[in-house]
């Protein structure tokens, strides 16, 4: 099981994150027990033959472009007159054969348990992840030599696969960006055979090729990380100073010299204060966490609040909520998805117990906080109006 603990254990830690993380690629050897029940090859048949994928959610790749989606599925239409691409199982045993690697955007959405190495990572990291499967057969790379624009946590589930990492040749690249990277020359920096269980980080902008050389099937998971540049830092400045009344104001567009240069110095004036603060990123750091609505999901059948039930279970589904305790009157606060909530200072233990992200019955957050279950029930209803937290066993 991939939770925040293990991957911290997997990735190495603070260190990982004092000396690797945004600064060079690592390997992390495993064994494919590690893994076990996160993504098997009948998973993938039946995702495959029950969810309408349409590309580029589900693609084919050979030598750096996309396969027609015709070469391996059959339009579909319903009685109401909706088309869909039906994959054609021979056709698509076809062109995996001759060469094409397959790719599963966003697979985390639609099998709980990536979804949940998914937020574990996020928990651990700070930041959205979201993750894409890929499956090869043969040598032949599916995407040529590339290079991402976030940064990437490579596991390994089945077979091997090579991967030859070349570096960077624009120091941090973007998706909106001035110029784009020169191709790199040379040898790789790097020349790697993954096998089941090893983990590779590859940070934003590196170069690599892969191809699944080994004479073995491939299937790999990318956990891709949202990026976060000093350019979000700013626009998020931007919207903490519309408290300005200059940020607010029309530019002088029309106005003299010497009013529009006052204009923008009271601009770099304000602009200088809040970048003159040291904890502006920890600023930064909070609000992005506990605004960000993270992977919300229903509760239903209860759709009017819980019921005062112990064997109903619950988790939070903001993975980097934040708890704050108010020393001077002996309240909590918990912040995430975009509100805040004040509890007595008794729901604290409560709710540490729901950060760590992993579900627990009414009844037992309850025990733990020394509260009877109709108050926990009436909090818990409260974050899941507030998109927070979600039911997970209905006890029905």
């Amino acid at each position: 099981m991939l939770d925040a603990a293990s991957w911290a254990a997997r990735l190495g830690g603070e260190s990982f994150l004092a000396q690797t993380l945004h600064r060079s690629y690592a390997v992390f050897p495993g064994e494919a027990a590690d893994l076990a029940g996160l993504l098997s090859w009948d998973d993938m048949n039946t995702i495959l033959s029950t969810q309408r994928l349409e590309p580029p959610r589900l693609r084919l790749s050979l030598d750096g472009e996309m396969v027609p989606q015709h070469r391996y599925t059959l339009p579909i239409t319903t009685r109401r007159s909706v088309t869909w691409q039906r994959i054609q199982p021979a056709d698509l045993h076809a062109q995996l054969a001759e060469g094409a690697s397959m790719v599963l955007d966003s697979i985390e959405k639609i099998h709980p348990p990536i979804g949940a190495a998914a937020e574990a990572l996020e928990r651990f990291l700070g930041t959205l992840v979201e993750v894409n499967a890929y499956a090869s057969w043969t040598e032949r790379e599916g995407f040529g030599t590339h290079w991402d624009d976030h940064d990437v946590v490579v596991v390994q589930v089945h077979g091997s696969k090579r991967w030859k990492l070349y570096g960077p040749t624009r120091p941090d690249p973007t998706f909106r960006d001035v110029e784009s990277p020169e191709e790199p020359q040379g040898d790789p920096v790097a020349d790697l055979v993954l096998t089941a269980g090893d983990v590779l980080y590859v940070p934003r902008g590196w170069w690599h090729g892969v191809t699944a050389d080994q004479g073995t099937e491939s299937l790999h998971l990318s956990f891709g990380l949202v990026t976060h540049t000093g350019a979000d830092l700013l626009i998020w400045l931007v919207d903490q100073l519309r408290s300005h009344r200059t940020l607010r104001q029309d530019v002088p567009r029309f106005g003299s010299p010497r009013e529009q240069a006052a204009f923008v110095r009271e601009l770099r004036e304000a602009m200088a204060v809040e970048l003159a603060d040291p904890d502006l990123v920890s600023r930064w750091a909070d609000s992005v966490d506990t605004t960000h609505y993270g992977r919300a999901v229903p509760s239903l059948p209860y759709v009017t609040g819980l019921p005062a039930r112990a064997e109903v279970s619950v988790r939070l589904t903001t993975p980097r909520a934040r708890l704050t305790e108010n020393q001077a009157d002996g309240t909590v606060t918990l912040a995430a998805a975009g509100t805040e909530w004040e509890f007595s200072g008794q729901a604290a233990p409560m709710l540490r117990v729901l950060l760590t992200g992993q579900p627990a019955t009414l009844g037992s957050l309850a025990a733990t906080a020394g509260l009877e279950v109709k108050e926990v029930a009436s909090a818990l209803s409260l974050l899941i109006e507030g998109q927070a937290a979600s039911v997970v066993g209905t006890a029905l």
